[in-house]
């Protein structure tokens, strides 16, 4: 696979605190890759890294199939949780100066900023300074800076955090857009709904460890319970409940009863299978709907972060 961003056996230390233990992560080029872990799990820590603000105490970085160096800052962006605009400073101005931080001309920037503050209907904000602006749209200028000269490899980190639903999906949308035209995205989150929508590929870090990366598909497999959710029409509810019980688990917190309708999980054992369990449903009543159980991301990170505590 052609990853642009492999991380070896990190290790990062900070006094006798571990932040980072033996961290190896491959991040697919063109991806968008959610980097998930409960609040000082060390997320933080390994993208400042990849940022090279701290740099590891072990271990390797290589950007673009090569080591990472200094200069690859032109080719990273980097949308930190805490913002860091400065507040008196005018919004075009500061964003001018930023875009030419990183590699481009007063010219190029210029032309990128309008764009930019065209397509997110700001220019009205070009004089104005940034402790004018709300929290969201000082965020909204903080997205342009980092993506403005269209790097290689782009880091978000809780980029959603104080937007509204409509602006929340205006970057969402951009974000699509970038991956489209070929940029990989790094994209850190505690809202487990975005990773479902975006993310291809997680790695999950618990107390400094990563407890499991992947594909989000292969790793939603591997944390199926052989559990179907099922829909029975009977007018022997009470006798059909008892004889399921009989025979399978049954999700206490599943079952609904509608009419003549149930609606409930079933959880097969071992050494049972879907057919099984289809062939004694029907026996039984009537299905009218059935499907398996497939784990959300909410569960995955639930689940993994308690069996690794």
């Amino acid at each position: 696979m052609d990853n642009i961003l492999v991380a070896e056996n990190i290790v990062k230390n900070f006094g006798d605190f571990k932040a980072l233990n033996n961290i190896s992560i491959n991040v697919p080029r063109e991806s968008i890759f959610g980097l998930l872990g409960p609040n000082g799990a060390g997320k933080t820590t390994f993208i400042r890294i990849i940022n090279q603000i701290t740099m590891p105490d072990f271990g390797k970085i290589y950007f673009d199939g090569n080591k990472l160096q200094p200069d690859d800052v032109h080719y990273i962006g980097y949308l930190p949780e805490e913002r860091g605009l400065y507040k008196r400073m005018k919004v075009g101005e500061q964003a001018l100066y930023l875009a030419q931080l990183k590699g481009l001309s007063k010219n190029d920037a210029k032309n990128r900023l309008n764009y930019w503050f065209e397509k997110f209907d700001i220019g009205a904000w070009w004089n104005k300074k940034v402790e004018e602006l709300s929290k969201g749209m000082a965020q909204k200028v903080q997205f342009i800076i980092t993506v403005l000269h269209e790097p290689k490899l782009l880091i978000f980190d809780e980029p959603f955090t104080g937007f509204d639903p409509i602006n929340a999906n205006l970057i969402k949308e951009e974000i699509l857009n970038l991956q489209k035209k070929g940029s990989t995205i790094i994209f850190s989150t505690h809202r487990m709904e975005s990773v479902e929508e975006l993310c291809e590929y997680i790695a999950l870090i618990h107390r400094a460890n990563k407890v499991l990366d992947g594909k989000l598909v292969d790793i939603k497999k591997q944390f199926k319970t052989n559990t179907f959710e099922v829909g029975l029409i009977t007018d022997q509810k009470e006798n059909l409940l008892i004889d399921i019980k009989e025979r399978f688990d049954i999700s206490p917190a599943s079952f609904k009863s509608l009419e003549d309708d149930i609606k409930l999980n079933i959880q097969l054992k071992k050494e049972e299978s879907s057919t099984d369990l289809i062939r004694f449903l029907n026996s039984k009543s009537i299905i009218n709907h059935y499907v398996e159980v497939i784990p959300s991301a909410n569960d995955i990170f639930i689940k993994a972060v308690e069996q690794n505590s």
